[in-house]
Parts: structure tokens; C-alpha cells; sequence
């Protein structure tokens, strides 16, 4: 058994089929336009340029949302990703928004105060859809997916998500086949949401570890023991698993409880005409 798979990916291919997966999405709603919120980070910034590509950067609305503690860097970095596609984009302070519900309770951690500017920044993101008559891009990874690393009707709300099935190293990839800035592939990943933040001091390993381990586990089906055999510790094999158990309810729609023949999410799954 290998501990080590190639995670590498056919970068033309991808970009091929990510670029086609959200025109198509779009069109056939009958829209033509984007909107994205743009942190500065590196999966973000590849949504945008998948999406100008797709669209066209006029289609295509770039939305930084900064909070009073947020990195110069990002707004920055994200600066930079508008002004080498020319997509539209606005800059939105969250911080009047944000801090009269969190100067409510003096015991607020910082894991509470980050849910609320997540989705407050959702709450941004869906208004300027309706103003600017586009669909809400995604910008979750498949390793954060898996993980439950994002806030549920936060950051991972979306109308449809071209990166999804992109490892964070795979999104990494396809950033410099794409043309993202190096500044922002190189930077350690981070939801900016305090100082000094970052994703994998939060998550307690690298992204370039777990994602070995969650291509075995989820991709190859790999049991958890096989993961063991195969050099990984047992701890670390063991923790992921339940992590990405606990999380599950992150990935799906909520349960409805079942009373009839065809309940939504169980026997209605598909549509017999989604206009394709």
C-alpha cells in the first residue's frame, strides 16, 4: 500500500471542465453573471479566475470584505486579482455589521466571533447577487469539504461550487496553470478571521499530509486500517475519519423526516428535465 499517492492533475483538462461546469450552471438559469467573495486566499482567487474565464470579467463581481482585525495582506493580494482580470468588485467593511451583535456578549471566543463575520460576509454575498443579477460561486476545497472546515451558511454557501472536487494541494496546482499571483499561492492558507490565524495551525497538520490521507480514505476507499498499514499514524488516520463523520451534517441538505413515497433528498433526487 502506498502512503504517498500522485495527487497531480491534468491542470488543461481541469480548468477545461471547471470553466465549462460554471457557464453551464449559470447559463441555464437563465443568468450570466458571478459573484464571488474574494478574501485574498488562494481558493477564492482561483473561483475568480475560473469564473472571468467562463463569463468574461465584466460578468464576474469581486466582493472584499474586510473586518477591523483582517490582514493588510489580504485586501492586498485580493487587489492584485482584480486588477490583473479587470472583473468588477466593491469593497464592504463588515466590522459596523459585525460588532454590535458580538459587544452583546463579553464571554464571545474567537471560533463565534469568526461564524459571524463568515456569514455576515454571506449575508453581503447573496444581496449583491440579487443587485448585480448573478449566482453566488463557492470557493470551498475538497479538503475542507471533508473536514467540515468552513461555517455552515457561511463561507460554504453558495449557488454552485467549481472547486469543490479540487485537495487543497490540487487547488494549488491549478492556481499557477491558471495565472494566480505567486504571492497568493505561497502565503500560508488562512481565513483571516483574527490575527494570526491560519488553516493549518488551526487543523493541527498540513493540508499536504491530510490530503494524502483523504485521496486513500475517500478516493481509493482505502479502510482506516489499510491507512495504518500503509504508514500513517494511527492517531492522526483515526481523528481524521471522525472528523470527517461529525461533519457530515455540513455536507448535506437538512434531513427531512420521511412521511410519503417520494420524500426530497431520499426518493426525489432529479428532475426529469433540468434544461440541459
Amino acid at each position: 500500500m502506498n502512503a504517498s499517492p500522485d495527487l497531480t492533475i491534468n491542470t488543461e483538462l481541469a480548468q477545461r471542465i471547471l470553466t465549462g461546469f460554471i457557464r453551464s450552471e449559470i447559463t441555464r438559469t437563465g443568468l450570466t453573471r458571478a459573484v464571488i467573495n474574494l478574501s485574498g486566499g488562494i481558493d477564492s482567487a482561483l473561483a475568480i479566475y475560473l469564473a472571468a474565464e467562463a463569463l468574461g470579467p465584466q460578468n464576474v463581481l469581486a466582493i472584499r470584505l474586510p473586518y477591523r482585525t483582517s490582514s493588510a495582506d489580504s485586501l492586498e493580494h485580493a487587489q492584485m486579482v482584480i486588477d490583473d482580470l479587470g472583473v468588477q468588485s466593491m469593497t464592504v467593511d463588515i466590522t459596523p455589521m459585525v460588532d454590535p451583535l458580538i459587544n452583546n456578549f463579553a464571554d464571545m471566543d474567537a471560533m463565534r466571533k469568526g461564524n459571524i463575520m463568515a456569514r455576515m460576509r454571506m449575508i453581503v454575498l447573496y444581496d449583491q447577487t440579487a443587485a448585480f443579477k448573478g449566482l453566488a460561486v463557492g470557493t470551498g476545497n475538497k479538503t475542507e469539504i471533508l473536514l467540515g472546515y468552513s461555517t455552515l451558511y457561511g463561507d460554504s454557501a453558495c449557488a454552485l461550487n467549481p472547486i469543490g472536487d479540487l485537495y487543497k494541494t490540487q487547488v494549488r496546482q491549478l492556481s499557477r496553470a491558471v495565472g494566480v499571483p505567486a504571492a497568493i499561492i505561497d502565503k500560508p492558507p488562512s481565513a483571516d478571521l483574527w490575527s494570526g490565524q491560519t488553516d493549518e495551525g488551526e487543523l493541527g497538520y498540513t493540508y499536504a499530509e491530510v490530503d494524502k490521507l483523504l485521496y486513500l480514505l475517500i478516493d481509493e476507499r482505502y479502510t482506516p486500517e489499510e491507512c495504518i498499514e500503509a504508514g500513517f499514524a494511527d492517531g492522526f488516520v483515526r481523528s481524521v475519519v471522525e472528523r470527517i463523520r461529525r461533519n457530515q451534517f455540513k455536507r448535506v441538505l437538512p434531513p427531512i423526516a420521511k412521511l410519503t413515497n417520494r420524500t426530497i433528498g431520499y426518493d426525489f433526487l432529479y428532475l426529469r428535465d433540468w434544461g440541459t
